[in-house]
């Protein structure tokens, strides 16, 4: 079968074929550029935990050690420290968040790593120089066509748009990309120097040293590995000319108010403008083709960060795709893409939008909304930490792969559709490995909480209880699952048996081994009973027709 065609070779394309190669899919990415990023150190990405790990887990690298992990957070409203944050496991300071920290890295470092990665990965071809300028969509497959010193043909069973908020195959499609321009605009310097509080990223809003100048009153510190910080000046609306002049104005104002005295020394080593707008693609599946990341939404407004989203993108569509390239279209399955993702980014996006006015200067409606400064202060706090309405995961829920009401579900920490506890597991080999590791490899999991088996070697207990009765089920699955024991999951009791689609997200969970239930929960999560070849076939050529 021809491969998947991935337009567009940022962080997010990269993502996607690696995700793909990893279910023994092939793609061919076009890159129009020539293959390598020039380094900005202004151009900056924050990654949660669950967007560092999967990066982590397709490279084989640690992409963590490239960037800076937050020791901690501090929110501050002119001189009060409003709220100050610590992570990691040992506690530190008034509020404490356990887990991994968010990570900061620079962009070109995270694509050089996914870049590294594909040298070796023959299910993988990078075309440089080749820029889009045509799709013809058939029953059978869909065809490219590149311009530039390489323009040719390319003939793949699917095509995937990543190629950012200009979409050349959004506009080939015809997609409308609704929404609004410029909605936040932050003047950006990356610098080298030694700040009072190291590793700690802040948030300084109303700074009592502010000037008339366009600071917006909102100034965010971000560190980056070697002493090099981040830091973003929130300006106000319109289209002022950002100067050097200006901008070095602002950065020696910043670093004198917080180092309580002279300006330190630093390295202005980058700076930028970045110019956040609030968009939203109408539709994300044509036929044949797909869009992920910039091409379809764009969000990043008061703290967040679309990136995360874009990956999360190819994590949820790359399960997708493996199994109708392998098995033949599943059309209830390839349309779920678009149903999931775009309602977890509208909703990310509608929650930034209504919060917007309570929190930017400027707004009347700041004058007629109840709430106190403090909760104004968290709300966008949250943006920063990946946390509520405006920062955190959103979860499938309302899926049209939820399973209906099943007799033996129980409930467990981590709703439907959410993602699950990384909990450590015992894997068929008998490894002790992560949850999190067995993710992506294009096979369902079952999870059976066991306690106590964390002690024996699986030979002991694989052939006595439950087990034989529970690998039987799991072998007569209608999709390839893989079946893990762990001590304990968070609000699971024992004999637990929990199954998890390939991106990490909770179907259901039940209470011991029911077969049947466990079966239609798995017919479920693959969109029904998969279709003849040759029906899906005609129901792709039919969509793509009727665009």
């Amino acid at each position: 079968m021809d491969p998947v065609i991935i337009v567009g070779a940022g962080p997010v394309g990269l993502t996607l074929a690696l995700a793909l190669a990893r279910q023994e899919v092939p793609s061919v990415v076009l890159d129009e550029g020539p293959g390598k990023d020039e380094p900005r150190l202004a151009r900056t990405v924050v990654l949660r935990e669950d967007t560092t790990a999967l990066l982590e887990r397709l490279t084989g690298s640690p992409v963590a050690r490239a960037g800076t992990r937050w020791a901690g957070w501090r929110s501050m409203r002119r001189k009060q420290v409003m709220r100050e944050v610590s992570f990691g496991d040992a506690p530190d300071g008034p509020e404490h968040l356990t887990g991994p920290a968010p990570l900061h890295i620079a962009q070109h470092v995270l694509t050089g790593a996914l870049r590294a990665a594909l040298v070796n990965e023959p299910l993988v071809k990078v075309c440089v120089d080749s820029r889009l300028d045509a799709l013809e969509q058939e029953r059978s497959g869909i065809t490219a066509h590149t311009r530039g010193p390489k323009g040719t043909w390319w003939r793949g069973s699917y095509v995937v748009g990543c190629d950012g908020p200009r979409s050349t195959v959004r506009k080939l499609q015809d997609i409308r990309f609704p929404g609004r321009t410029a909605v936040e605009r932050h003047a950006v310097a990356a610098l080298r120097v030694e700040l009072p509080w190291e590793g700690r990223a802040l948030l300084h809003r109303m700074p009592p040293w502010r000037t008339s100048g366009p600071s917006g009153g909102e100034v965010t510190g971000r560190p980056l590995p070697e002493g090099v910080w981040r830091l973003d000046w929130l300006l106000p609306p319109g289209k002022d000319l950002v100067t050097p002049e200006l901008l070095v104005g602002h950065v020696r104002e910043t670093l004198g108010g917080w180092t309580d005295g002279p300006t330190p020394s630093y390295e202005l080593l980058d700076t930028g403008v970045h110019t956040v707008h609030h968009r939203l693609a109408r539709r994300w599946r044509v036929g044949r083709v797909f869009l992920a990341g910039d091409a379809a939404h764009c969000l990043g407004a008061l703290g967040t960060h679309g990136l995360d989203e874009g990956l999360r993108d190819a994590d949820n569509l790359a399960w997708k795709l493996a199994p109708a390239w392998h098995h033949g279209p599943h059309e209830a399955l390839l349309d779920s893409y678009q149903s999931e993702r775009r309602a977890v980014v509208a909703a990310r996006l509608r929650a930034a939008d209504q919060a917007l006015p309570l929190l930017r200067p400027g707004s009347g409606l700041r004058a007629y909304v109840p709430g106190s400064t403090r909760g104004h202060d968290a709300l966008l706090t949250d943006g920063h930490l990946g946390q509520g309405a405006i920062g955190a995961p959103g979860t499938y829920a309302g899926s049209p792969l939820a399973p209906g009401a099943l007799e033996g579900e129980v409930p467990v920490d981590t709703p439907r559709g959410a993602p699950v506890a990384d909990v450590r597991v015992t894997a068929e080999d008998g490894s002790f490995v992560q949850l999190r590791d067995r993710l992506g490899r294009g096979a369902l999991l079952v999870l059976l909480i066991a306690p106590g088996t964390g002690v024996w070697e699986r030979k002991h207990w694989a052939t006595a209880g439950i087990m034989p009765r529970l690998a039987a089920a799991v072998t007569a699955l209608p999709y390839r699952a893989e079946l893990l024991v762990a001590e304990s999951y968070p609000g699971a009791a024992a004999h637990s048996v929990l199954l998890v689609r390939p991106d990490g997200h909770l179907v259901t969970a039940l209470s011991g081994v029911r077969p049947a239930d466990l079966y239609a929960a798995a017919e479920a999560v693959l969109g029904g009973p998969v279709k003849a070849p040759a029906e899906a076939a005609a129901q792709a050529g039919a969509a793509a027709g009727s665009r």
